[in-house]
């Protein structure tokens, strides 16, 4: 099976006002194809950052992240973007949507990085189609202020598989959701990622939603064990 990912040795910390915290010590984790992974641990643990670390929003003090046999800080910041925005989707716990465009505008902004060489009329139909996957095929010309925020959570999963990403990054993609509707994210979440064969890594405080993954880790400490 092949690897999707792997991180080697990741450190990082970062300096406040007046202390220095290093969140990452050496934390390692190799992912392979359509595998799901979950990743928990304390609050302030630094699973946020090794998140970021690894979809390369945030550069690592020392260590080494490849993505599809690419070294993501080998690269410059423009190759990182464009291979971010081809191969990786982003789901966070906020939504992160813009207020100002309407649902399939939002789910469409992958696709206007130019990554995809396709027209806007393709780029809207397969948003459209994406909105109707996640069940929101009646709320298309919506804003995000006019739904709940399950509604928008789902807005979210389909914006991240905009461009066909191989790897889903989430940052507890359930976090502010009720039990049963967090349930039900869960379930689109791992359900889409089996159908298009994508891999999965998953920050979450939950233990049943990291045990639906295949694997767990916890961060702890700055490395990451298998649980």
């Amino acid at each position: 099976m092949s690897i999707i990912l792997k991180a080697e040795n990741l450190y990082k910390t970062y300096t406040l006002p007046h202390k220095k915290v290093q969140v990452l010590k050496g934390a390692t984790l190799e992912v392979s194809a359509g595998e799901r992974v979950a990743i928990v641990g304390r609050s302030g643990a630094g699973k946020s950052t090794l998140l970021h670390v690894l979809g390369g929003l945030d550069k690592p003090d020392a260590g080494k992240v490849t993505v599809i046999g690419r070294s993501l800080y080998e690269l410059s910041a423009r190759q990182r973007t464009a291979l971010r925005a081809e191969k990786i989707g982003f789901v966070f716990q906020s939504y992160h949507l813009l207020p100002e465009m309407d649902v399939t505008e939002n789910v469409m902004l992958p696709a206007m990085t130019g990554v995809r060489k396709i027209t806007k009329a393709q780029m809207r139909k397969r948003a459209q189609e994406l909105l109707e996957q996640v069940g929101l095929k009646e709320r298309m010309n919506h804003t995000p202020l006019e739904l709940s925020g399950g509604e928008q959570q789902r807005v979210a999963l389909a914006r991240a598989l905009m461009n066909e990403p191989m790897l889903i990054l989430a940052d507890e993609p359930t976090g502010n959701l009720d039990r049963l509707t967090g349930s039900q994210i869960m379930d689109m979440l791992l359900g889409l990622s089996r159908s298009n064969e994508m891999s999965v890594i998953m920050v979450t405080h939950s233990a049943d939603t990291a045990a639906t993954c295949d694997r767990v880790f916890e961060l702890k400490d700055g490395v990451l064990i298998k649980t």
